[in-house]
């Protein structure tokens, strides 16, 4: 079991997650994050080239005819523009203006999304999260109710949201990086996934907990420290951690390669939240607990 010590290295743990959630948090602060349409609102045209291009040139070309935007290289020939709302006629225009210099100019989606109903996207998102949050604090207070020594139940619940907004936080520094490097956006599909890692990695942490929840019902007469019976806990339950989270993500990287540019945001976010939240699960949220408990002693 020394050899498995994880409670007795928390500050090692908890040290390494406080200097990644302080960089994403600085990044975030600084760069900002590169919000999609869906919440800025704008339009976004994804058109075939028929040609190879550099999405410099493109755009500098569409900057040229007075439309400033961002344009990105999809799959293929693909590009994908994104550029303030427009109407018909500027859309027309902007086709145009591609097919002076590219002489297969294929038009494959154009979406148009209004300033307000991105505002209200926003708030959705926000909303979601929240609910999100609560619920999961009520359910697993409910769920451990009956252990209430030598920890009150709710704070299993604060701990698992503790372990998610790590594990939200640090994709969302991720992609302020790659949004000012390669002009990677949030979007709702971001939002979508950054979700899915909640609901993930949250039963992910539960599972641990649970099994400290037992161990401290089947130990409750043993001379064993709640440290001692959490990092059992912990050990206990960290292969099967570490081969659900592995097999995932072999999946999620044959999908961010082969996928298509289209899905690589959405997968990215979901590879970097299950990373980020197979550590947490074994080395934030455990160590947590015993380090809330000592305090309180």
């Amino acid at each position: 079991m020394k050899k498995f010590d994880i409670i007795g290295r928390t500050k090692i743990w908890l040290g390494l997650s406080a200097v990644l959630i302080v960089t994403s948090i600085a990044l975030i602060g600084i760069l900002g994050l590169n919000l999609g349409i869906d919440f800025t609102g704008g339009s976004l045209i994804e058109v075939d080239l028929g040609q190879e291009f550099d999405a410099l040139e493109v755009d500098a070309q569409l900057l040229d005819a007075g439309f400033e935007g961002v344009v990105q290289a999809g799959e293929g020939n693909r590009a994908l523009v994104r550029l303030e709302t427009l109407t018909q006629e500027q859309y027309e225009e902007v086709i145009a203006t591609l097919a002076v210099h590219y002489s297969e100019v294929d038009e494959l989606r154009f979406d148009a999304v209004g300033p307000v109903i991105g505002e209200e996207l926003k708030r959705k998102s926000l909303w979601s999260v929240a609910v999100l949050i609560i619920l999961i604090v009520l359910y697993v207070a409910w769920a451990f109710r009956k252990v209430s020594k030598p920890v009150a139940s709710w704070k299993y619940g604060i701990l698992t949201i503790v372990a998610a907004l790590h594990d939200v936080l640090i994709p969302l520094g991720v992609f302020a990086l790659l949004g000012s490097i390669a002009g990677w956006q949030v979007d709702t599909a971001v939002i979508a996934a950054l979700l899915t890692i909640m609901g993930y990695l949250i039963t992910d942490t539960i599972l641990v907990f649970d099994r400290t929840r037992e161990n401290l019902v089947n130990e409750r007469h043993s001379s064993a420290s709640f440290g001692e019976i959490v990092n059992k806990s912990v050990v206990q339950t960290i292969a099967r951690s570490v081969n659900t989270s592995l097999t995932t993500l072999l999946v999620l990287m044959a999908i961010f390669l082969f996928g298509g540019s289209t899905t690589q945001p959405f997968v990215f976010a979901l590879i970097i939240g299950i990373i980020s939240g197979a550590y947490s699960s074994i080395f934030v949220a455990s160590p947590l607990l015993v380090l809330w408990e000592r305090k309180r002693k």
